[in-house]
């Protein structure tokens, strides 16, 4: 039998969120070796580009020689587009988030942000496996450019998908909406049910997000989440190492 799995993975990772991330990463870092998936986002809001952070860079460098990965992120994480022209997506862009950079664009337009992406990448020499569009909204033009570029897979918040061809792959996820004492009350009650039908599930993933860090009861559901789940026995892994294990085992299994 495969143990179990484990992936913890911080979304929007840019130089203004490491202040939120610090304590808590420490606080990982002090259970021994857990790897982590950093979302990295190039240019955070269009006003933290990396180019201008090499103490930044060079934290996420650190990172990298301790075994974790580091994804690419979006672009610039925030919806700069043109007004939504229909009420389903004025909610999905002015409501549900402002960050859904992905969830409008044409083909071209995701390509252009997908490659300047994967070339600072490249300008870094940081390994690259995945993208994540920010609030996991993704265009049809943008599943068209993702099967155009050398990267191995995308998600949403319950799969992993193998590109180029999209094949889907189950990997139940945790997230929380912490904007508010009522949502983080109501994301802790929704995740506890979920950790419980998940028991049995080969690998849970813990999605972050630098809000959580900001409120002393999400941050510590994380890191109590996190210990428990490792004292279970899940084995903690990186999203491109579990995917890679996967793909191994369907081709033992041909």
């Amino acid at each position: 039998m495969n143990a179990p799995s484990l992936l913890l993975v911080l979304h929007d990772v840019a130089p203004p969120t490491w202040v939120d991330y610090q304590p808590f990463v420490e606080a990982v870092d002090a259970l021994g070796t857990v790897p982590i998936t950093w979302l990295v986002v190039p240019d955070f809001h269009k006003c933290n580009a990396l180019q201008a952070h090499p103490e930044f860079r060079h934290r996420l460098d650190k990172r990298l020689a301790r075994g974790d990965e580091l994804a690419l992120h979006g672009y610039f994480h925030c919806d700069d587009g043109p007004m939504a022209s229909n009420p389903r997506d004025w909610f999905m862009r002015r409501i549900y988030t402002h960050e859904g950079e992905f969830y409008s664009l044409s083909r071209e337009a995701a390509l252009t942000r997908l490659r300047a992406g994967i070339e600072m990448f490249h300008r870094y020499q940081w390994p690259l496996q995945g993208f994540v569009a920010p609030a996991w909204l993704m265009s049809e033009g943008t599943r068209q450019a993702l099967r155009q570029l050398p990267l191995a897979y995308t998600s949403d918040a319950q799969h992993l998908y193998r590109l180029p061809d999209f094949s889907t792959v189950d990997a139940p996820g945790l997230v929380w909406s912490a904007r508010s004492a009522w949502r983080r009350g109501l994301s802790k009650l929704v995740s506890d049910q979920l950790e419980q039908r998940w028991r049995q599930a080969p690998v849970i993933r813990l999605g972050l997000h630098p809000v959580d860090m900001r409120h002393e009861f999400s941050r510590t559901y994380w890191l109590n989440t996190l210990r428990r789940l490792l004292d279970e026995g899940r084995v903690p892994m990186t999203k491109a190492h579990w995917l890679a294990l996967q793909g191994d085992r369907r081709d033992r299994a041909a």
